[in-house]
């Protein structure tokens, strides 16, 4: 019995190297490994001529260099649309092409949206970006299944609801007892001015000079950092090597200005380690204990930080009752949503 066919279009750059694929972005290796194991995956991504850290195994991929390329690969892919689902990763200008493009050949394709790119695109390029999006959207939507990782993403729209994750069994459990003598901040994410670690880093200059600040991120983003005695820069290669950096550090920060479901956060969460937000991201704190929501000046920021050393234990166990989401869920929920889209 052959697979049913799933054709996954991402505006994610990915790299290539002795036939093998290389992203920077987990989401790009664990959907298309996770669907892949029951379904026919066939990822179609934009060219990198960096190289990238995780390498995506067991996938049928085709790169484009360019807009062009990237359209008539989009239309080699729909010749093959029999018995077939499309499934487009975010909305940007490569994937809005890509979704016009379907409907021209009626197809209604799943388009997952990870994040609020209203923000996103206002963070980066301000109103103008704001009213991009909206185009983009909005015309989305009408030719499009929606599915979100949170509800306000989706503006109103018909849309599913999923809960994305990377966890399994090995991020809950081997906890190492913490080390609260000296506060170690970790960051783990991408290096954007959205992601706020620019803005955090002004605040970080001004604490106190005992503190230490770990970031997680790809090779191609340290230039990007002004290198410290007190900030070390990471560039992960296995799930096992950034487990062991989370259990390293006892407060993970997350300064981004917007976030839908951020997955570094329950990461943080599964490793027992407290976590603070600033307030335009709240939101993310749901019924999850063991975040702790901040004003993002420096005053609050070291009241939150204090408050988290005079009560780590307590707050630890209180984490003890998250329910968090697990990749093996999260793929469960991808494989209803395109079996059941028509």
């Amino acid at each position: 019995m052959h697979k049913k066919k799933i054709f996954i279009i991402s505006n994610e750059s990915i790299s290539e190297n002795s036939n093998s694929f290389f992203c920077d972005n987990l989401d790009m290796k664990s959907i298309p490994e996770g669907l892949n194991e029951t379904l026919e995956v066939n990822l179609l991504a934009r060219t990198s001529n960096i190289h990238r850290k995780y390498k995506i195994n067991n996938v049928k991929i085709e790169l484009a260099k360019n807009i062009f390329l990237f359209i008539k690969k989009i239309l080699k892919t729909i010749k093959k649309k029999e018995n077939s689902k499309f499934f487009v990763i975010s909305i940007s200008p490569y994937t809005f092409v890509a979704i016009l493009l379907l409907s021209l050949f009626r197809i209604r394709p799943v388009v997952y949206l990870r994040s609020d790119g209203y923000e996103e695109y206002s963070s980066i390029i301000g109103v103008i970006g704001k009213f991009i999006y909206h185009i983009m959207f909005e015309i989305t939507a009408i030719f499009s299944n929606f599915i979100s990782c949170r509800k306000h993403i989706l503006r109103n729209k018909k849309g599913i609801v999923v809960s994305p994750s990377h966890l399994n069994e090995k991020w809950m459990k081997n906890f190492k007892k913490v080390d609260i003598e000296k506060i170690k901040l970790l960051y783990v994410g991408r290096i954007r001015v959205e992601k706020g670690i620019f803005s955090f880093l002004k605040l970080f200059e001004k604490l106190n000079k005992n503190i230490t600040l770990s970031i997680v991120c790809s090779g191609i983003d340290h230039s990007k950092i002004n290198i410290r005695k007190n900030i070390h820069l990471i560039d992960i290669q296995s799930e096992d090597s950034l487990i062991e950096i989370y259990d390293k550090n006892n407060i993970f920060i997350l300064p981004s200005f917007t976030e839908g479901h951020p997955q570094v956060l329950d990461e943080a969460l599964s490793r027992l380690r407290p976590v603070i937000v600033f307030e335009e991201i709240k939101h993310v704190q749901r019924n999850r204990y063991g975040v702790i929501i901040c004003q993002r000046n420096l005053e609050d920021l070291n009241k939150k930080i204090n408050f988290i050393l005079e009560n780590y234990s307590k707050i630890q166990n209180e984490m003890k009752k998250n329910n968090l989401p697990t990749r093996k869920n999260f793929l469960e929920e991808l494989k209803s949503i395109l079996g059941d889209t028509k």
